[in-house]
């Protein structure tokens, strides 16, 4: 489990990294991309950006395209918001627990809509 500071680190950085995608790219070419959670090692020398991207098929690929493309200028954002002694190597992951999620909701409503209705009996 991580510590305190730790915690503090992850959250710190899951909104830098998302205001400087904010700022650095166009919602119409990469899609909507939303930063879901940071996993940071111990040493907070390198993270894990778990990212979700609304958007058609071509936006979600051109979105982590550009997101690996322009890891190095992202990092030197994230170092002027963030100090840190050493600014964490950015490695992204498309997040797709969102997605499944909505697919296990999905599941759950399609079979209580097919399950049948118990009958109640009236009580004396």
């Amino acid at each position: 489990m991580p510590n305190l500071r730790q915690q503090r680190v992850r959250e710190l950085l899951k909104r830098a990294i998302g205001e400087a995608i904010r700022r650095e790219f166009n919602v119409s070419e990469a899609g909507l991309i939303s930063v879901n959670d940071v996993d940071c090692t111990g040493d907070l020398k390198s993270a894990v950006v778990f990212i979700s991207i609304l958007g058609n098929a071509d936006q979600q690929k051109r979105g982590l395209a550009l997101l690996t493309e322009h890891r190095s200028r992202l990092q030197g954002l994230v170092a002027k918001s963030v100090i840190l002694r050493y600014t964490p190597t950015l490695r992204f992951v498309v997040d797709d627990s969102i997605v499944r999620g909505n697919r296990v909701m999905q599941i759950i409503e399609e079979l209580d809509k097919t399950a049948p209705v118990p009958e109640q009996t009236p009580e004396p």
